[in-house]
C-alpha cells in the first residue's frame, strides 16, 4: 500500500489529468462536476482536518464504468461518517441502491477513518486492514492501493465545503473501471 501526494505530474498508470495543488485557498471552486467518465478534478479547497470536513451525513452518487465491456452502474445513497467509540476514529458507512446490468440491489460498505493530529488520516477497512492514507490539506489527495492482482488508483478532491469527489480507477488482469463519486453535504 502506497500514498502520494499529486504533484501535477501525470504518470502513464493515472486514470485522468490532475491539477498540481493549490497553494492557499481558492477564491471561487469549480462547481461540483456531475459523476462521469470524463470527470475532471477541479479546483482543490483546502482542508486543514479531514476527519472534521468529512464528519456528518453525505448524499452520494456514483457511476461505475466497465471500460473492458462498456457497461454502466449507477449507485445512489447516503455516507455518514460517525464516531465509532474507539477513539477519535470515525466510522465510515455508506448504503443505498446499486443498479448494474438493469438489477437495481441494495449495496452498503463500510469504513474506518483514524484522524491524526496533524489532520491527515489513516482509512482502514471495517475488519482493521490498512486501506490507504488521506491528507486534504492542499484539497487533494491521490492514494493507491494494491489489492491481490487488482491496482485501486484514488484522487479525492474536496471541491467546497459541502462537496467532494472521489475517483477510483481499478485495473487488473480480469478488470479495468473506472468509479466516479460525488459526496454533497446533507442540510
Amino acid at each position: 500500500m502506497g500514498s502520494e501526494r499529486d504533484r501535477g505530474q501525470r504518470r502513464a498508470s493515472e486514470p485522468g489529468p490532475h491539477p498540481g495543488p493549490v497553494a492557499g485557498p481558492v477564491a471561487e471552486p469549480d462547481p461540483v462536476v456531475e459523476p462521469g467518465p470524463d470527470l475532471a478534478c477541479p479546483h482543490p479547497y483546502p482542508v486543514p482536518d479531514a476527519a472534521a470536513y468529512l464528519a456528518g451525513r453525505w448524499d452520494v452518487e456514483r457511476t461505475v464504468h466497465d471500460l473492458r465491456t462498456g457497461a454502466e452502474g449507477h449507485f445512489r445513497g447516503t455516507a455518514e461518517f460517525r464516531p465509532d467509540g474507539v477513539g477519535d476514529s470515525l466510522l465510515h458507512h455508506e448504503e443505498g441502491q446499486l443498479t448494474w446490468g438493469g438489477t437495481v440491489s441494495p449495496a452498503s460498505r463500510t469504513l474506518r477513518l483514524r484522524p491524526r493530529p496533524d489532520g491527515t488520516a489513516a482509512v482502514e477497512f471495517a475488519d482493521g486492514r490498512p486501506f490507504h492514507d488521506l491528507d486534504l490539506r492542499t484539497g487533494r489527495w491521490t492514494a493507491v492501493h494494491p489489492c491481490a492482482e487488482d491496482r485501486y488508483e484514488g484522487c479525492f478532491t474536496a471541491v467546497t465545503a459541502d462537496a467532494w469527489q472521489l475517483r477510483w480507477r481499478v485495473g487488473g488482469p480480469a478488470k479495468d473501471q473506472l468509479l466516479c463519486s460525488v459526496y454533497r453535504r446533507q442540510g
